[in-house]
């Protein structure tokens, strides 16, 4: 092992990757969320939110079996890979499927990002401001992850741990000021067990971001402790933090508000029930969380990025790397294609086809995992919990898609032919 290596290898610590972790999950999706959830299922969006931790839970116990039965950076791609060698088209179409599913959550942070900052300078509060904003954000995290890892890290550590503690202390301020006898009845009574379960599914993107951790296995300490302490801890500080931010939400800010600026909800109705000051902490929490999640995204999925195109999966150029270990042309090129989906889709869309892609490729790991499971040391009941889980909620919010919004439904499959085309293509000239 070469001194560099071994530098390397100690760049990120256990804080560090719950802090990628935490980056990647604590984001746009649940200051999206919020407001599609409510607009749904209403005081039952708290326990949604915690259905859809929970199988986010049942998702990450074969990303870390895998992990560290694989000891690769690669994770859903190569784990599929390395265990159906053969299978060099679904090999291809998995990793087409996971980047772009990375890219559509950059869009969701960036848009949300926007959303909350445009929201309070009118100047900026236009269609092509938003977009601007959106692009310089992405820019300007793009540039960090270009020019150190380590300060990157140090950076996400500072963002991250300072947003949990923001967002907790919105939560207390929402509490605070707010009546929790808004949440009763639980179960209004236009509401369904099929919808909080269909609303459960499409928080699922609001937890995507564990992942990122085995992205960096190359430049961890520890990995084989550190991937399971950082992921698990990661989705249950996320659980909480969601669940509490929904509850208290809910009880101090009425639903038609909630509902009728979704986009940024919180910031809509912080300033009336909770004055300049609660207003204030409120869009700080939202950009400090967006801008992590941006930062977290980029890092791991540029990594995952470089590693397919090494494989010939993508254009051989996305693998190069700059200092050894930094794939300048794949992060460069994820900014860029967030940018492009931003412009052309709406919040929801980016949402929902977010929650589909990482549900999918979610299930194939699941599977993935009982296949190999007495490789991994893996509990049959909770791989096939996790198995039939992860399947029926990707059914569910196709059901969704398909019932109640045709139009977007066939935006999102063609967003599918087009990345199965590429993943074809590619197939041929992959290892």
């Amino acid at each position: 092992m070469t001194k560099l290596t071994r530098v390397r290898k100690k760049d990120l610590g256990l804080g560090e990757l719950i802090a990628i972790a935490l980056g990647g999950m604590v984001g746009g999706g649940i200051f999206s969320i919020l407001g599609i959830a409510t607009e749904n299922i209403g005081n039952a969006t708290p326990l949604a939110i915690l259905i859809g931790g929970i199988l986010a839970l049942l998702a990450a116990y074969s990303y870390v079996k895998l992990a560290l039965l694989y000891k690769d950076e690669g994770a859903t791609y190569s784990f599929f890979k390395k265990s159906f060698p053969k299978n060099t088209l679904a090999a291809s179409i998995i990793g087409w499927l996971i980047v772009f599913g990375y890219i559509s959550t950059l869009a969701l942070y960036a848009f949300t990002f926007s959303s909350y900052f445009c929201s309070q300078i009118e100047f900026f509060n236009t269609e092509i401001g938003q977009k601007i904003i959106a692009a310089a954000i992405i820019s300007f995290f793009a540039i960090i992850n270009l020019v150190s890892v380590k300060g990157m890290g140090k950076l996400e550590d500072l963002l991250v741990y300072t947003k949990i503690v923001i967002l907790l202390f919105i939560s207390g301020l929402l509490a605070g000021k707010g009546d929790f006898h808004n949440l009763v009845p639980i179960f209004e009574s236009q509401t369904t067990l099929i919808q909080i379960l269909i609303v459960s599914s499409i928080t699922f993107v609001a937890y995507e971001g564990f992942q990122l951790v085995i992205h960096a296995y190359n430049e961890m300490e520890n990995p084989q402790k550190n991937i399971p302490r950082a992921i698990y801890s990661a989705i249950a500080i996320a659980t909480i933090l969601y669940v509490a931010l929904a509850i208290s939400t809910l009880a101090t800010i009425p639903k038609e508000i909630i509902i009728s600026d979704k986009e940024y909800a919180l910031a809509a109705g912080a300033a009336t029930y909770l004055g300049k000051f609660g207003q204030f902490i409120v869009i700080f929490g939202a950009l400090l969380a967006t801008s992590s999640a941006i930062s977290g995204t980029l890092f791991g999925a540029s990594r995952l990025m470089a590693v397919i195109a090494n494989d010939g999966y993508f254009p051989k150029p996305l693998g190069q790397k700059i200092k050894t270990y930094i794939p300048y042309k794949a992060i460069i090129t994820m900014s860029a294609l967030a940018f492009l989906l931003l412009a052309t889709g709406g919040l929801q869309i980016i949402l929902e086809f977010g929650s589909i892609t990482f549900i999918i490729v979610s299930a194939i790991m699941a599977y993935t995992n009982f296949k190999k499971r007495h490789e991994t040391g893996s509990s049959l009941i909770l791989t096939i919990t996790a198995m039939l889980g992860l399947v029926i909620a990707g059914l569910l919010i196709i059901y969704f898609e398909f019932t109640e919004n045709r139009e977007q439904f066939q935006y999102i499959l063609t967003i599918y032919f087009l990345l199965g085309i590429g993943a074809l293509v590619y197939s041929r000239s992959g290892k």
